[in-house]
Order: C-alpha cells, then structure tokens, then sequence
C-alpha cells in the first residue's frame, strides 16, 4: 500500500478519526461480532481508533492489526495501551509484502482502507490468501457521492468535490462503497453480502451533528484546503465560503446525511 493518505497523519486528524469511530461505533460495529478464540487481521489498521472499538467487543479474540505507516502505529500503540486492550498485536507491514503469514487467521477486517489504494481488488485477494478457507473477510467503506445536506450551496458541493478528486490523483476512490458488492465478489469471496449504513443528522440529533457533520465530515473537508488550493481546484475565497455553507448544515434547522457501506464475505 504505497501511495499517500490524502488526509495526512496530523494530530488533528488522528483526532478526526476517533471522533469519526466513537461517534459511529453503534451504526457501523453493532454487528462486529467474531466467535471466540478466532485470530482476526485488521488489514490498515491506521491509528488504532476502529482497533480499539473491534478489539473491545471481542475481548476473547485475538487482533493482529497492521499498517504501513510508523506514525500511525506509534499512535495507534499509546491508544491501544490507553485503552489497556491485551488482545491486540501491532506491527508495521505491507499487506502486499512478505511480512504476514498465509493462511493464518479466520477472518480479516478493512476498515476505510480500500478507498486510499489503487488497486483494491488486489488487496482483497491477498488478504484472502492469508485467512484460512471458510473464513470472512469484512470491508467497510464510505460514499462521499452519498452526501445530501440542507441548505445546499455550489460551493459547499464544490469543496466536497475537491476532496474526491484529490484521492482519486491519489490513486483512491472516495466514492467506493457504491462498488463494494462487485468489489467483494469479483476478488472471488463467496456469499457475499453488503449492508448499507445511512448517518442522517439534524436538529433533532445534536450528538450526530456536532460528533458526525462537525467533527468527521467537515473537520475532513476542511483539512484538504491548502492542497485543494494549491490544485487549483478551488479559490481559497470559495473553498471558504464553501466550509462556512457547509457548517450551515450542521445548526439546528439544518440536515446532513451521508451512506457507508459494510460488506462480508466468506473465503472459499
């Protein structure tokens, strides 16, 4: 997995994600269930916010959850030991390396990893190679194409659009979980089945609007800026007024909802 994090590894953003795991935690990993004793890898395990929620319900099963990136890991550690999870394993690895064993655990977890690399069914199939046969291997991505908000502004869909077209010059695909289902079944899993996870907030909702639309979503819109500029994608003027119509969304007479998507399916 080689090309960039288009959000960067900031304190802040480090932030953003846990922001984004603790305030979903119930829509996404309600059903984030292993049998006990199971040995699970968590294929991108970034800084360990999706880590410390899976491991947790799980308590009697065992995590080895790795990621390229020594940053994320050093923080994914101190959030792990914060957390005083004893069944998680950290290492630095390339799931397209040699570094991980083939056919040693029965399942396999990536969570809001597909969308960063260029080549995503590749990743699946090496993945599988490393779960035992009858095992699952789970995705669970976003749709920024999802987004609908009131009020709506150009510029507000603008900004959102510069960050799509920022991971796709990346070699990701922000808009992927529309092709999660295909995804999954043309890497060869069997069964597969793909569950559709809308995050809708609005006044009614403080807690989503505030933890979802404020500290998740626009906090990500907003951490693009400098390179959306620099792109030439936007004025920093109307990335601006964009942010500050988007921020609209999030007061009491505004709505925002956004659709993840989370797939299974089983290793033949």
């Amino acid at each position: 997995m080689t090309q960039s994090y288009v959000h960067g590894y900031s304190e802040r953003e480090a932030e953003r994600l846990f922001d984004q795991a603790e305030t979903l935690t119930g829509l996404i990993h309600h059903d984030s269930i292993f049998p006990p004793g199971s040995r699970i890898l968590e294929a991108g395990c970034g800084t360990g916010a999706q880590t410390c929620i899976l491991a947790g319900k799980n308590p009697r099963c065992e995590f080895v959850s790795v990621d390229i990136s020594h940053t994320s890991l050093a923080i994914a550690e101190k959030r792990v030991s914060a957390a005083g999870l004893s069944n998680v394993t950290l290492h630095h690895a390339d799931i397209f390396g040699d570094e991980l064993p083939f056919g040693m655990f029965d399942h396999a977890v990536f969570c809001f990893v597909l969308e960063h690399l260029r080549k995503p069914e590749e990743a699946i199939r090496r993945v599988m190679k490393m779960v035992k046969p009858g095992g699952t291997v789970t995705a669970i991505e976003g749709d920024h194409g999802s987004v609908c908000f009131h009020p709506e502004s150009e510029k507000a869909l603008m900004a959102i659009r510069c960050q799509v077209l920022l991971q796709e010059r990346a070699g990701g695909d922000a808009c992927i979980g529309r092709k999660l289902y295909p995804l999954l079944v043309s890497s060869g899993l069997t069964d597969v089945m793909v569950s559709p996870r809308l995050v809708y907030a609005d006044g009614g909702r403080p807690d989503l609007a505030t933890g979802f639309t404020e500290k998740t979503f626009i906090a990500m819109i907003q951490g693009i800026r400098d390179p959306a500029i620099a792109a030439g994608l936007m004025s920093a003027k109307d990335f601006d007024e964009g942010i500050s119509d988007l921020i609209r969304s999030a007061q009491k007479d505004g709505t925002f909802s956004y659709t993840f998507y989370k797939g299974r399916g089983i290793n033949p």
